[in-house]
C-alpha cells in the first residue's frame, strides 16, 4: 500500500513517531532503493527508547499491512482487471502493465481516502513535521544507516513539497505513475499517453472501485485479531 493507505491504519495513533514508523520503510526506499534495514534486530535499543518505540511499532504494522494486502483476493483481482483496462494505454512505452497495474491501484486508493475523506491529510502532515530531527537520524543510525543526509534531504522535501494532497484528483495520478516508472525504465511519454492513461483509471475507479473500503475492513479486523 501507498504512504496514505498506511497512514489510515495509523490515523487514531497517538503519538507522531508512530505516524513516522507506519510510512517510513517506503520513505527509505524510495530515497535510495539500495536501502535494506531490519530493525527487528536491534528491538533491543529502539524499545527500550520512548521516541523511537513507536517507529518500530509503526514499521511493524507497515510490514503485516503490506503482507496483508498483497495476498488479498482484492488486490489479485483488481491488479489483473487494472492490467488490462490500462494495457493499451501504455502502447508504445516500454512499461510493463502488470507493474504499472499494482502501482496504479495503490495510488488509487490513496485517491479514494481522500476523496471520500477517510482519513485528515493535515493531521498527516502535521504528525510528520512534529517528529524531532534527531530522533530520526538516531533511528537511522540505529538500524544501520551512517550517513543519514540523502535520507533527510529526501524527507525534508517530501514533507515541505506535500504533494500527496494532489491525489485528490485523479486526472493528475498519471504523472506520479509515469514517474514511478521511469525508476525502471527510460522513457518520455506523450501528452496522449497521459490522456489515455487518466481516461482508463478514471473509468475503473467509477466502475469498477465501488467496494474500495472492503479492503480496508479486512485488513481492520485481521490486525484486531493479531493484537
Amino acid at each position: 500500500m501507498n504512504f496514505l493507505s498506511h497512514f489510515y491504519f495509523e490515523r487514531y495513533a497517538t503519538t507522531s513517531e508512530r505516524v513516522f514508523g507506519g510510512i517510513l520503510p517506503d520513505l527509505l526506499k524510495n530515497a535510495d532503493k539500495k536501502y535494506v534495514f531490519h530493525p527487528n534486530r536491534y528491538e533491543d535499543i529502539l524499545l527500550d527508547h520512548v521516541k523511537m518505540k513507536p517507529i518500530s511499532e509503526g514499521w511493524y504494522r507497515h510490514v503485516e499491512v503490506d503482507r496483508l494486502f498483497h495476498n488479498s483476493p482484492f488486490f489479485f483481482d483488481h491488479t489483473h482487471r487494472l492490467r488490462l483496462q490500462i494495457q493499451d494505454s501504455l502502447e508504445g512505452l516500454p512499461i510493463r502493465p502488470s507493474f504499472l497495474a499494482h502501482v496504479s491501484l495503490e495510488l488509487i486508493l490513496d485517491h479514494l481516502l481522500l476523496k471520500h475523506e477517510a482519513i485528515n491529510l493535515d493531521r498527516f502532515y502535521d504528525d510528520l513535521s512534529a517528529v524531532d530531527d534527531a530522533t530520526i537520524v538516531k533511528y537511522l543510525q540505529t538500524i544501520g544507516l551512517e550517513d543519514t543526509s540523502v535520507f533527510m534531504k529526501y524527507y525534508h522535501g517530501f514533507v515541505q513539497s506535500k504533494y500527496t494532497y494532489e491525489y485528490i484528483d485523479i486526472s493528475k495520478i498519471s504523472y506520479p505513475l509515469f514517474n514511478i516508472a521511469k525508476r525502471i525504465w527510460d522513457f518520455k511519454p506523450l501528452p496522449e499517453h497521459h490522456e489515455r492513461l487518466r481516461d482508463s483509471l478514471t473509468s475503473y475507479v467509477d466502475r469498477e472501485l465501488t467496494d474500495y473500503k472492503s479492503i480496508y475492513i479486512e485488513i481492520q479486523d485481521k490486525l484486531s485479531l493479531m493484537e
